[in-house]
């Protein structure tokens, strides 16, 4: 069965950086390409980065510069490290992964930047 944790969420001032994690279970970190979206509370859901099966990143034109995704193969996990957050990056952040044209999403984190 196919999971995924997200944690790491919580209260943040502008300008400070936070690290979310996303723990998968089910699927192997090197089978399936693992991606950040966020859930402002005012916009649609926006895809924030991806990382492929061979390590490789990319991310949405948005967040390049100040997010980084990243992942640890022996804990079978998904980081995305944010750097320089401001108030807009206010959201439920959540990871997500389709296996076969099925999609799997975890519960999402929430992400308060404020002073």
């Amino acid at each position: 069965q196919v999971q995924l944790v997200e944690s790491g969420g919580g209260l943040v001032q502008p300008g400070r950086s936070l690290t979310l994690s996303c723990a998968v279970s089910g699927v192997y970190l090197t089978e399936q390409r693992v991606s950040w979206y966020r859930r402002p509370p005012t916009r649609q859901r926006e895809f924030l980065a991806t990382i492929f099966r061979s390590g490789t990143p990319s991310y949405a034109d948005r967040v390049a510069g100040r997010f980084t995704i990243s992942r640890d193969l022996d804990k079978n996990t998904v980081y995305l490290r944010m750097d320089d957050l401001e108030n807009d990056d206010s959201a439920v952040y959540v990871c997500h992964l389709n296996i076969k044209g099925t999609d799997y999403w975890g519960q999402g984190t929430q992400v308060t930047v404020s002073s």
